[in-house]
């Protein structure tokens, strides 16, 4: 008498699969991470950059920078457009800080070095703290 064909997958066969699975997403969930908080942080990034725009359209019409973000126009929120991020500034005159502070109970807030963005603007010239990668540059 002849055996049935089986049908079907084995117990080992089906622990194999998911060990082989486990590993590779063990593998790329510290890639997914990171482009998950790079995607978060160009909240920070853009409402930092419409903070410049305003700022640079301040002094063009009164000749110095804005001390509040109330003056200015089109970039006087306090917080992010995503509400990820609270926005602050500092200074004014020759030039000043604008700061995205990454909220608490966001996302942003395990983000490591890049949970604040600094953006600091003196007669012109702007530089981008902490580090370029922070940025998404």
């Amino acid at each position: 008498m002849r055996a049935a064909p089986r049908l079907g997958f084995t117990l080992v066969e089906l622990c194999i699969v998911l060990a082989v699975a486990g590993v590779l997403a063990a593998l790329a969930w510290p890639s997914y991470r990171t482009q998950l908080q790079r995607g978060q942080r160009a909240d920070a990034v853009a409402a930092l950059l419409r903070v410049q725009l305003a700022q640079e359209s301040h002094r063009a019409h009164h000749g110095i920078y804005a001390a509040q973000l109330g003056a200015l126009q089109g970039a006087a929120a306090a917080r992010s457009a995503e509400g990820r991020y609270d926005i602050a500034l500092q200074g004014g005159g020759a030039g000043y800080e604008a700061i995205a502070t990454a909220r608490e109970a966001g996302p942003g807030a395990g983000d490591g070095a890049c949970a604040e963005l600094r953006l600091q603007v003196h007669d012109g010239a702007a530089e981008y703290a902490p580090s370029a990668r922070c940025w998404n540059r």
